[in-house]
């Protein structure tokens, strides 16, 4: 399967723990595998939909060039989720978002592909904080921190 048939909402990731488990005990310095998401116009203007965002430039292309872009981008709320399904993806189902803090940086047009990569870069018990960073073919289309509970326990996720 390519890339391109993936799309964004396959249920797990190869390198994921299997259902009903765990991967390992985090640690300062453990990578993520990347996740690599095609940007469509039908993820773009359906996560703007889902979020109720009508901002005409994340669904009406026109609009969006009037607006100075060159395409129809994704908003926020749909880069949050996405970060979201990143994370909870790769820690498993029982994974609890805390904190989530992220900066929008290039633009996500149709077209394009983000690659979403983390960095554990603090573990306190059951919590750990994550660095992550989107990129696309402009730049760095997100930014920031994720703080999550894990958990860990025996591994097996807890119910």
């Amino acid at each position: 399967m390519s890339d391109a048939d993936e799309g964004p909402y396959e249920a797990r990731r190869p390198g994921g723990p299997a259902p009903g488990t765990a991967p390992a005990a985090p640690a300062p310095g453990d990578t993520l595998p990347p996740l690599r998401i095609p940007i469509t116009r039908t993820l773009i203007v359906s996560g703007a939909i889902a979020s109720r965002d009508y901002q005409d430039v994340h669904h009406d292309a026109e609009a969006a060039r009037a607006k100075g872009s060159p395409d129809l981008f994704m908003n926020i709320l749909t880069t949050n989720g996405l970060v979201g399904r990143y994370l909870t993806d790769h820690f498993g189902p029982g994974t609890v978002l805390r904190k989530v803090a992220i900066r929008l940086g290039a633009p996500n047009h149709p077209g394009d592909t983000m690659e979403l990569t983390g960095t554990v870069t603090e573990v306190d018990g059951g919590t750990v904080r994550i660095r992550v960073v989107g990129a696309n073919g402009l730049g760095h289309h997100v930014t920031g921190t994720v703080t999550l509970t894990v958990p860990v326990t025996g591994g097996t996720a807890a119910p």
